[in-house]
This record gives structure tokens, sequence and C-alpha cells, in this order.
């Protein structure tokens, strides 16, 4: 997607799910780094937003068409980044690393 700084941009978001309480969230990855939380959405239209977030990043859960689209507002450069939204609770941080054992065994 490509827009001019200043404009306003809606960035989509489809989901499937069984779940009668979606929660949705979104998050921007800039490059070279990990992905960061913008926000997040209920069903019955409560969330939060990070402050840093909060004057230019807005969504709107829609449960019956299955859309969390993400609107930002008055378009920076600094706004170029992957955006992900996901559903439901995400992992970003308390990670271990796993280590496959791979000593050799003789017979």
């Amino acid at each position: 997607m490509t827009a001019s700084e200043g404009a306003q941009v809606i960035v989509g978001c489809n989901y499937t799910t069984t779940d009668t309480t979606p929660y949705l969230f979104w998050y921007q990855q800039l490059p070279n780094r990990s992905p960061k939380f913008i926000l997040n959405k209920l069903t019955f239209g409560e969330g939060t937003t990070e402050p840093d977030f909060r004057k230019r990043f807005s969504a709107t859960l829609n449960s019956t068409s299955k859309t969390v689209p993400l609107m930002i507002k008055n378009l920076r450069v600094s706004d170029s980044a992957v955006y992900y939204c996901a559903l439901r609770a995400t992992v970003t941080g308390n990670t271990t690393t796993l280590y496959k054992n791979l000593a050799n065994k003789y017979y």
C-alpha cells in the first residue's frame, strides 16, 4: 500500500472465528524491530490503545462483517512498517529458545 504524507489510510483485516466475543489486536513492526502493540478491540467496542498511538491510530471491530480495519490519520513517513492483525492473545515477550540435543549416539 502506498499513500501520501498527511493522508488517512485504512489497513484492512478480516478474521474467522466461532468465538462469540472475538478479541482483536493490531501490531506495528518497523524495519529490524520486534512487533509493537498498537491496540486491541473487543466485540462491545471496548479495548486499549498504547499512548504513542492514541492520537492517530484507531480501529472498530465489526463482528457482523468480521472485520477490524486499522485507521491511521495524518500519515507520516515514520509510519512505514508492516502491520499485523491478530485474533486473541499473542505472545511478544518472555520467549525461550529451544535447543535440540544433537549429541551423537554410538551403538
